[in-house]
C-alpha cells in the first residue's frame, strides 16, 4: 500500500505559491491554521466582540481561497495583515450603527494602489532592498525615516509605534504614506543610477 507523503514548504509564499498554481485548499487551510489566532486578535480588537470576531475570521479565510488564487503573493505575512486590516474597517463602515469604533481607526484602510506600491518595494530582492534601504532611510526626514523603520523593518503596529514615539496615530500614517513614497523614489533613483553605471 502507497502512503501519501505530504509535500513540505519552508515558507509561507512557498505555500502560497503552490495553492496559486494548483488551487489545492488544504494549503490556505495550513496557513489560516497558523495565522488564526492573530487574525482573530486583529478581528476582536476591532469589533470588541468574541463572538463577531469569530464569524469575521471565517468571512476572511473565504476571502484567502478567493484572493490567493488571483495572484501570486509575495510577501504573505504583510499581504494577510493588510487584508484582515481593511475587512474590518470596511465591515465596520458598512456597519457603523451596529459596532462602535473611534473614527480614527476608519482611517487606516489602505487601498491596492498603495499595497501595489509595497509590492514594488517587497518584490527588489531582499539583500538588494536591505542596502537601498541602509542608503535611502538616512535621506528622509527625521520623522518619516523613525516611522518607516519600526513599521516596515521592526513590524510594529499604529498602536506600538505611538507608544514608542508618543507621535498621534493620524501623524503616523502621514509620515509612512509620505516616507514610503519618498523612498520608494530614492530606491528607484539608486537603481537607475546602479543600472547606468554598469
Amino acid at each position: 500500500m502507497w502512503l501519501f507523503k505530504k509535500k513540505q514548504f519552508n515558507t509561507d509564499e512557498e505555500i502560497t505559491r503552490e495553492y496559486y498554481v494548483t488551487g489545492n485548499k488544504a494549503l490556505v487551510g495550513d496557513l489560516f491554521e497558523k495565522y488564526v489566532k492573530t487574525v482573530f486578535g486583529v478581528c476582536l480588537f476591532y469589533f470588541k466582540d468574541k463572538d463577531v470576531a469569530k464569524d469575521m475570521v471565517m468571512q476572511i479565510f473565504e476571502k484567502l481561497i478567493i484572493e490567493l488564487r488571483k495572484s501570486e503573493v509575495k510577501n504573505f505575512k504583510a499581504w494577510l495583515s493588510f487584508v484582515v486590516r481593511n475587512y474590518c474597517i470596511s465591515e465596520l463602515r458598512k456597519n457603523k450603527n451596529k459596532h462602535f469604533v473611534s473614527e480614527k481607526y476608519l482611517d487606516f484602510e489602505i487601498t491596492s494602489t498603495s499595497y501595489l506600491e509595497e509590492e514594488k518595494i517587497n518584490s527588489i530582492n531582499n539583500d538588494v532592498l536591505l542596502d537601498y534601504m541602509k542608503e535611502c532611510l538616512p535621506l528622509l526626514k527625521e520623522n518619516q525615516k523613525i516611522c518607516v523603520e519600526l513599521f516596515y523593518l521592526q513590524n510594529l503596529s499604529y498602536q506600538q509605534i505611538s507608544i514608542k514615539t508618543a507621535l498621534s496615530l493620524n501623524e503616523i500614517k502621514s509620515y509612512i504614506q509620505n516616507g514610503k513614497r519618498n523612498l520608494k523614489l530614492l530606491i528607484e533613483q539608486k537603481q537607475n543610477s546602479t543600472k547606468h553605471a554598469t
